[in-house]
């Protein structure tokens, strides 16, 4: 089967699809000895060159894909930073076929679920406004939610990159300074979440995405570490792009790799300590001289911890409990006609 040539080579890995189309305009790539031009296609029979080099095809269908990563706070969904940061990238696992892509983003101070594939064409379909796919997030809020703030947020906000809105405001649990909602939106816009609540002059302490499309972030998957998609959940993401699930393009693990993935510790990212000998460090203190644990006092409750709310158990604004049909119905595909950028950051 024919594709385009700029897919095939960002799928062996080379760069992004639009890189490969900026080489292609810069007549970069050759194919059967003739510049490439873009819009050409190749089924693998074809001798390409790029700068010269021969490029060798992989004629074995293309296998696809997807991971779903608990990102911890601190990490930038970049894959280079000139900051000298940690990205997601530094935290995933390795591929062989092509490369991670992520879709969507998440800001450096949210947490929680962020989806990497080596189809580009699925991000894509999966970031694009017009395929009205909805994300959930945790929110954890300082300020009294109102009645009217509801009603504004869902009516929707103007701000300068087009009209933001929340689809649903869920309440989840908590008290005092500790009170979590979940809001569901198909935007994409950058901090578009935050935006919202602040636009009503409340602030997010906390943020969590836990649910992109049909793909709901498991409870068991901790911050920093991966799974690949299973196969039910493969379908279901594809059906939310619009895209067909074929048996040969699933990705299964090798038996000794399934499981959750966590990347060694890099001691680029390390936090500072001292180095060299013992007296540089200062002195350990001596072991009869601590305090004996009989003697310390009683831990106190972990009363943020106890009221978080779980991902599940949310009610609405009005107090009625979301049933499991809600949050499983499939929101009807709108018109192309949306405000929402391309890209796509809370």
């Amino acid at each position: 089967m024919s594709e385009r040539l700029q897919k095939v080579l960002a799928n062996l890995g080379l760069g992004s699809r639009r890189t490969m189309e900026d080489w292609i305009r810069e007549g970069r790539i050759s194919v059967n000895g003739k510049v490439a031009a873009l819009g050409t296609t190749v089924d693998g029979s074809e001798k390409i060159l790029v700068d010269g080099q021969p490029i060798k095809l992989d004629d074995s269908p293309f296998v696809r894909r997807i991971i779903a990563y608990n990102k911890p706070v601190g990490e930038v969904t970049t894959r280079n930073d000139p900051d000298g940061r940690r990205t997601v990238f530094d935290s995933l696992p390795p591929i062989k076929n092509g490369r991670w892509i992520s879709i969507g983003r998440l800001d450096i101070n949210t947490q929680g679920l962020l989806l990497l594939t080596n189809d580009g064409e699925l991000a894509n379909k999966m970031m694009h406004p017009s395929s009205e796919i909805e994300r959930e997030y945790a929110v954890r809020v300082l300020g009294t939610l109102t009645e009217e703030m509801v009603t504004n947020m869902k009516n929707g906000v103007e701000f300068e990159d087009g009209l933001s809105k929340f689809d649903d405001i869920l309440y989840s649990g908590g008290e005092g300074a500790n009170i979590w909602y979940h809001v569901i939106l198909k935007g994409g816009k950058n901090r578009e979440v935050r935006r919202l609540w602040e636009s009503q002059g409340l602030t997010v302490s906390r943020l969590i995405r836990v649910r992109y499309g049909s793909f709901t972030l498991p409870k068991s998957l901790r911050a920093g570490h991966s799974i690949d998609l299973e196969i039910d959940d493969t379908k279901a993401l594809l059906e939310d792009a619009g895209m067909q699930f074929r048996m040969e393009n699933f990705y299964v693990a090798p038996e000794n790799k399934r499981g959750a993935y966590r990347a060694k510790p890099n001691r680029k990212f390390a936090p500072d300590r001292p180095m060299g000998d013992r007296k540089s460090r200062g002195e350990r203190t001596d072991r009869s001289a601590r305090t004996d644990r009989s003697e310390r006092a009683p831990r106190t409750e972990r009363n943020e911890r106890s009221s978080r709310p779980s991902f599940g158990d949310t009610k609405r604004f009005d107090g009625a409990k979301r049933s499991d049909s809600s949050r499983s119905a499939r929101p009807a595909r709108a018109s192309n006609q949306s405000n929402n950028r391309r890209y796509d950051r809370d």
